[in-house]
């Protein structure tokens, strides 16, 4: 059921039985790192395009997720995913491989909620028995793509975000026991910030992440302080502090926190901090769904921002439009 403003409640009690997280080896600096599934040595391999390598990725991240969840590829009704490369190649590959029905999504860096959102209401709907959710970024394709390749040897601003090599997937099932379920959810709408700055993109995403959580939390008849933690995607240091002074007025203290912020930790070489679709997807679905698990986290709001611009929109001059979805994870332990 969703209300005019985009909320959802899942009765069905849609639950995270298990996930995958691959990444690739700069993010063995992240602190993080103890919760993801593997590192790997390389972000491609020798005679493998970084194309190539994202798929790779999210194969592992899949099978991963569904050998932890005691299932099997084959009993797997639909898989859900996205990525930042054009026409969602590394996504529609890994689906040839995985070969099970397909549902490519696009929220840029909001993908991988956007993703689990779809898959619990094909489970709510009672059309899908398990589902297989998540999103992926590699960061020399995306900088390739956006940016400049990183043989051009291009100095970013302080403002800017490093993009993470990681795949995240989530396994979906209805009433899983003892495993967080998704009891509510909230669409994002676009939001324009009139930010033109592709390398600052924490201040354009801050107020879509914003007109989210506010929508979240009216909707709910919730307030942060409900929480034990509100985690947005990639806003990174600058966009946090941002989306911080936004909400002054609350009591948000610590409960405010951003993946793209503390992906990398305090180490200056990233900038502003993390960014890219497998960037809120692998801290979500590792650190976040591992605290849920041991009781850390009763209840969490989980934030996915991104910036719905193309190479082309920014050559244009365009204004970077934005996004947000964000689902709320509870753990109910059940017999």
């Amino acid at each position: 059921m969703v209300n005019t403003t985009g909320t959802l409640q899942f009765m069905g009690k849609p639950s995270i039985v298990s996930t995958g997280v691959i990444v690739g080896p700069m993010e063995k600096q992240s602190p993080f790192a103890d919760s993801f599934d593997e590192i790997l040595p390389l972000e491609n391999e020798p005679n493998e395009t970084y194309e190539q390598a994202n798929t790779r990725y999210i194969e592992k991240a899949c099978s991963v997720a569904v050998k932890k969840g005691h299932e099997k590829l084959e009993n797997v009704d639909v898989f859900i995913g996205g990525d930042l490369i054009n026409q969602l190649s590394p996504t529609n590959f890994a689906a040839r491989q995985l070969s099970i029905p397909l549902l490519g999504v696009f929220s840029a860096c909001a993908s991988s909620v956007e993703s689990i959102i779809l898959g619990c209401l094909l489970l709510e709907s009672g059309n899908a028995k398990s589902i297989l959710a998540g999103a992926s970024s590699h960061h020399p394709a995306v900088e390739r793509q956006f940016r400049y390749p990183l043989e051009y040897g291009a100095q970013k601003p302080k403002t800017a975000q490093w993009t993470v090599t990681a795949a995240g997937f989530a396994l979906l099932q209805k009433q899983a026991k003892n495993a967080p379920i998704i009891s509510h959810a909230t669409i994002g709408r676009v939001v324009d910030g009139k930010q033109k700055n592709p390398l600052h993109m924490g201040a354009a995403m801050a107020p879509a992440a914003r007109d989210t959580i506010e929508r979240h939390l009216t909707n709910t008849n919730s307030k942060m302080a409900d929480y034990d933690i509100i985690m947005t995607g990639d806003l990174g240091k600058i966009g946090l502090s941002i989306l911080k002074e936004m909400f002054q007025d609350e009591d948000s203290g610590v409960i405010l926190q951003d993946a793209g912020a503390q992906f990398y930790g305090e180490d200056s070489f990233f900038n502003a901090g993390a960014s890219g679709a497998g960037c809120s997807a692998a801290v979500f679905f590792s650190h976040i769904y591992g605290q849920l698990k041991k009781g850390v986290f009763s209840r969490v709001l989980l934030v996915a921002t991104g910036a719905l611009l193309s190479p082309l929109t920014f050559q244009q001059g365009e204004t970077i439009p934005c996004i947000a979805h964000a689902i709320e994870c509870r753990m109910e332990k059940r017999g």
